[in-house]
């Protein structure tokens, strides 16, 4: 049975090493001590978003980081998956699925209007899951600069 709880302090050292396999597979940079802090603020504080553990059978299978925002453009608050990570060895089974369902209740529950995600243009598994469940695609374009360095 899968299930979709908020993360607590014992969950940390799992999804930080779960986070690490997730940025070593795309290639993002990885600072153990940053992803602690971040998803401990994420975890801690409910007006940013919320960090959610996806268990299945009984174990940790993967996370999921859902934050708010606020559009004009979409007349209210909305929010971002900003990472849905579900391990290698428990793929295949709907999680990814799921865990789209539980971003899009929570997200309802706390009143977003609309709800945004990105996905490499090489992961075609992903972004078809995401095409399946009703995200499309826009000619804009996701630009970054940051602000401060981590």
């Amino acid at each position: 049975m899968t299930t979709f709880r908020p993360a607590t302090q014992t969950d940390f050292p799992a999804l930080v090493e779960l986070q690490r396999d997730f940025y070593q597979h795309e290639h993002y940079p990885f600072d153990a001590d940053a992803a602690l802090g971040s998803m401990r603020q994420l975890a801690t504080d409910a007006s940013l978003g919320c960090l959610l553990v996806i268990e299945d059978g009984g174990a940790i299978a993967g996370y999921l980081a859902i934050v708010f925002g606020f559009s004009l453009e979409f007349r209210g608050r909305d929010a971002f998956v900003d990472e849905l990570y579900v391990a290698p060895g428990a793929r295949g089974r709907g999680l990814g699925s799921a865990a789209l369902r539980a971003a899009e209740e929570a997200c309802v529950a706390a009143g977003v209007m609309t709800l945004h995600l990105e996905v490499e243009r090489t992961n075609l598994r992903a972004k078809a899951l995401y095409v399946r469940h009703g995200y499309s695609e826009h000619e804009r374009h996701l630009m970054t600069k940051r602000l401060r360095a981590t």
